[in-house]
């Protein structure tokens, strides 16, 4: 197996720079420079992207920069000794211990093994402190490779979390735990060995199951059993989570598992003793752990509205986006009147029998009878994927609340809202009912013999009948008429009431850039985007608001970055440089750094550009017919210059009005980049 790391990639007592994007820059030159990569800003960017999720410092002075990547040759160690030490997001300060993990997007096992064993063995005193009192790069080397050398057959063949050989004393509390992080590298079994010793301190017996890269050892039903309450140290869905329904549950960011294991471990056995403590339901909702934060109590009603919803839209932007790309290239190949005739096109025509030229000269196609049967073809691909949104919406508003028993009711009360054209208010109410229905069934206390039937027979077939049933029966019909009567105002506006709408969009895209305000409007407007037509071009219109309102506050902020630097720390500065391709692409999410750190001050003025912009749009007549992509899809937009000017009025309100509120309302020193990111992390 070749070496994980050479004495060539070993820096000490160096001077990387002063944040931690400039020392991961440095360190992915070093990886590329022996080999072991191809791409230096391919893998600096990843490594820099999954930076900005969680801050990869932990406590101790040791920062773990780590990603996957395809650039990624060789699984790799890059090691630096800094000095200065550089901060990386820890609790207790600065790092200067860096280990960069470089790993193949395809890593194999074995060596994602030795990578976690690293992991782990940074949470040791004596391992850290020999680093640091290393003389020589060939020291470190051999160090690392002791540390990760693998232990004996006998030894290597169990976990070093799995459940003892020997039940716990009696008497004597006990805990279980799942740690998972995005890459499964590094914080999984940081977390889970911080987590074990901090319960070993106070005498808990506490079991970890690691959900990570190289594999997972599933917790044993009675050690499981035997818990007095649950631990949930994840920033992913946690594999099988029915295994522990009815615990009571702690959930938490995987870096918390390792700043604070000993809080987490006493907030659980505050949890066991208190009977109003959250619990894993039993059929449990599939809570994004990324957006979780620590809790012992339960989910207020609201919280849970706002993560269904958004779970729901999350799943559903694939298909719309997908779809929506499709059908504007079905319309650029051939023409807007290919929604009639698309399925007559393909039924009566293949590839080697192309229609007449009459039918390229009745959809007045560009590119001749083989760009007319394309264009039938992507055109009903993306129809059909289009015909999802309402369903995978309302189903997955339902799995946010019952996991995978509410799918089928929500799939099914979606597709009742479609057939009856309730549309995407359809799909909302039908995926919230369905969801509570499911839950409630799942909450049934049954016999034994027929639990196993629940979740695949009883609890879909019930779920069904009542979200559907009442969908068929009460609400269907008016929501209907609702969803009737907005499509036909929304199409008859015109002139100040049409710049109104634009306004309030852009408002709202930019008020909370990728939450539940900006999901909202953005799901408004893709809902419709199936209606549009060359007679109907209002959907379009507001699909291109949203679009181009949601590019401003990234852009803002890159173009303000550029034209002040002062005002924004160098970790500001560098986020200024990926945001302007972000805001290009319409990712709003590129201006949320700048926005935890300041919100007082970038938020209203993102949002005077965005609603600037989205008037703009309104009042100009743009059109999209795709609903995502920004500038890149060019193509599927009505009106390009003007969209193009609409976004750059906006983009330049913003960045003037962020500069002169950082100027002169400015009440307390810039936050720190690394504090924004800890902020959005959490």
């Amino acid at each position: 197996m070749t070496s994980l790391i050479t004495e060539e990639l070993v820096l000490l007592d160096a001077n990387l720079g002063g944040t931690s994007t400039e020392v991961i820059a440095k360190l992915a030159e070093r990886v590329v420079a022996q080999g072991r990569a191809t791409d230096v800003v391919a893998l600096q960017g990843d490594a820099v992207a999954r930076e900005s999720k969680t801050a990869t410092g932990v406590p101790g002075g040791i920062a773990i920069p780590h990603c996957r990547s395809t650039a990624v040759t060789v699984p790799t160690l890059a090691m630096a000794r800094l000095n200065p030490a550089v901060d990386f997001g820890a609790k207790d300060g600065a790092a200067d211990l860096i280990f960069f993990i470089a790993a193949p997007d395809g890593a194999d096992k074995e060596h994602l093994k030795l990578l976690s064993k690293l992991a782990r063995s940074l949470v040791k005193k004596d391992f850290t402190a020999a680093l640091r009192a290393a003389q020589n790069p060939a020291e470190i080397v051999a160090l690392v490779e002791a540390a990760i050398t693998p232990a004996p057959a006998a030894e290597a063949s169990a976990p070093a979390t799995a459940a003892p050989s020997a039940p716990a004393p009696a008497g004597q509390r006990r805990l279980v735990a799942v740690t998972a992080c995005p890459t499964g590298i590094a914080h999984t079994y940081m977390a889970a060995d911080s987590l074990v010793a901090a319960a070993a301190e106070v005498g808990v017996d506490l079991q970890v199951e690691t959900q990570g890269s190289s594999g997972a050892t599933p917790l044993d039903p009675a050690v499981i059993a035997a818990a007095d309450a649950v631990i949930f140290a994840v920033d992913v869905d946690v594999r099988d989570k029915s295994r522990f329904a009815g615990k009571p549950l702690i959930q938490s960011p995987v870096k918390r598992g390792i700043d604070e294991p000993a809080v987490m471990i006493a907030e659980a056995l505050a949890a066991a003793e208190d009977p109003n403590a959250r619990r894993v339901p039993a059929a449990s909702g599939s809570s994004d752990a990324a957006s979780s934060s620590s809790s012992g109590g339960r989910e207020s009603v609201g919280a849970a509205l706002k993560r269904a919803l958004l779970t729901g839209v999350s799943y559903m932007i694939p298909f719309v986006a997908g779809g929506g790309l499709l059908i504007a290239l079905g319309f650029l190949l051939g023409g807007y009147a290919i929604t009639t005739v698309a399925d007559d096109i393909l039924a009566a025509n293949t590839l080697f029998n192309l229609p007449g030229a009459d039918m390229v000269t009745t959809l007045d196609a560009k590119f001749g009878p083989l760009g007319v049967y394309l264009g039938a073809v992507v055109f009903k691909i993306g129809a059909l994927s289009m015909s999802f949104l309402v369903p995978a919406l309302a189903g997955y508003i339902a799995y946010a609340f019952a996991d995978r028993p509410g799918l089928a009711p929500g799939f099914t009360a979606g597709a009742v809202a479609g057939f009856m054209g309730a549309g995407f208010l359809g799909g909302i109410v039908g995926g919230l009912i369905a969801g509570l229905a499911a839950r409630w069934i799942g909450s049934w206390s049954v016999p034994r013999w027929m639990r196993g039937l629940m979740p695949v027979v009883i609890t879909p077939l019930l779920g069904s009948i009542i979200a559907s049933g009442l969908m068929f029966l009460l609400l269907g019909g008016p929501i209907a008429s609702l969803t009737t009567g907005l499509n036909s105002w929304l199409s008859g506006m015109s002139g100040a009431a049409a710049a109104l709408l634009g306004l309030i969009l852009g408002l709202m895209m930019a008020f909370d850039l990728g939450g539940p305000v900006n999901k909202v409007a953005y799901s408004f407007a893709v809902a419709g985007l199936g209606a549009g037509a060359a007679a109907n071009q209002a959907p379009w219109q507001i699909m291109a608001a949203v679009m181009a309102a949601g590019m401003v506050p990234p852009l803002a902020l890159a173009l303000a970055t550029s034209l002040d630097r002062r005002l924004f720390s160098a970790a500001e500065r560098e986020n200024g440089k990926a945001a302007w391709l972000l805001g290009a692409a319409f990712i709003s999410e590129g201006a949320i750094p700048f926005a935890a750190a300041d919100p007082l001050r970038v938020i209203p003025a993102s949002m005077l550009g965005a609603g600037v912009t989205g008037t703009m749009i309104m009042s100009l007549g743009v059109t999209s017919q795709a609903p995502h992509g920004g500038i890149f899809v060019f193509f599927a937009i009505g009106n390009l210059a003007m969209f193009v000017v609409s976004i750059i009025v906006g983009t330049i309100i913003s960045a003037l009005a962020v500069i002169a509120l950082k100027r002169y309302a400015r009440k307390t020193p810039i936050a720190a980049a690394d504090l924004a990111q800890e902020k959005v992390a959490a």
